[in-house]
């Protein structure tokens, strides 16, 4: 084991690692405070770099798939060659996601990614800038309640797509502002088959946000933005079934659940329907 010595070398100059929290929930984010010396953590196969903050110490988020099997595993921090510096156990929670059924029209259900729609989120996710924008507590997109969480398994009109939900939905009025959550930079403007008019912004050291069905863009690509800022408005457009704003976050590339990071309010249920027709008095008994 090469790597002891230095471990206890770091750990006696107070520069042991440091992991928050020790078990994250599925969809989750392990907050990753090593020593000057690690560039990288390693956790489940998954590499992610580590950013210099001042004080000497470096930082990262890493994140945890909606679909990790929960359990007991290994947290590690890399040096520059590829070795492992430092290691911390962690355990990963189930989150019990639930199942969501969607009903769709049929052309709602046809719809096809316009040309080169899933190849440019999909480089607007793996975007890494090493500057952070971003400071918390983050801020509610829009005031609304929150009609589909993070993680649901989805169904549509009753079939399992095999999909889960990468975001979470806030219900709201159509031209409603649409604030950023956080300080970045837009990396994204699209107007798209599937995710309509799209907007995404990077804040920085691995975290991003994304923003769908927007009536209308109020950004252009390239401008830094402030928590708070206006970047469109509420609508439906792309593969929506009514008015309502889809938001997301990415760690590193992958979703995470926007309700670790601000407090989202579950609508509540709808009440149940009344059968149509005409009432008729209650029989009297005899």
């Amino acid at each position: 084991m090469r790597w002891l010595p230095i471990l206890l070398t770091l750990r006696a100059f107070g520069q042991e690692l440091r992991v928050e929290p020790a078990a994250a929930p599925q969809g989750g984010v392990f907050r990753v405070d090593g020593p000057a010396a690690a560039i990288s953590a390693r956790f489940e196969g998954r590499i992610i770099p580590l950013f210099p903050q001042a004080g000497g110490r470096r930082f990262g988020l890493m994140p945890v798939p909606a679909l990790t099997e929960q359990g007991l595993s290994k947290l590690e921090v890399l040096g520059s060659s590829g070795e492992v510096l430092a290691s911390e156990n962690v355990t990963v929670v189930d989150a019990h996601f639930k199942q969501q059924n969607v009903r769709l029209t049929r052309r709602l259900s046809q719809l096809k990614p316009s040309p080169g729609e899933l190849v440019q989120v999909g480089e607007f996710r793996k975007a890494l800038t090493p500057v952070r924008h971003w400071r918390e507590p983050f801020e509610l997109p829009i005031p609304g309640c929150e009609t589909s969480p993070f993680g649901v398994q989805r169904l549509y009109n009753g079939k399992p797509s095999g999909n889960y939900h990468s975001g979470t939905d806030q219900r709201g009025p159509r031209g409603e502002p649409i604030h950023a959550i956080a300080g970045g930079t837009v990396r994204l403007i699209g107007r798209f088959n599937l995710h309509g008019n799209v907007v995404g912004v990077d804040h920085g050291e691995g975290l991003s946000s994304i923003y769908l069905h927007m009536s209308r863009i109020a950004v252009k690509d390239g401008k830094t933005v402030q928590k708070g800022d206006v970047m469109g408005y509420v609508g439906s457009t792309g593969r929506s079934t009514a008015p309502h704003l889809h938001w997301g976050m990415y760690v590193n590339g992958v979703p995470v659940n926007p309700a670790l990071w601000v407090n989202l309010t579950p609508c509540s249920p709808a009440p149940p329907a009344k059968k149509r027709g005409r009432s008729r008095a209650p029989r009297k008994r005899p």
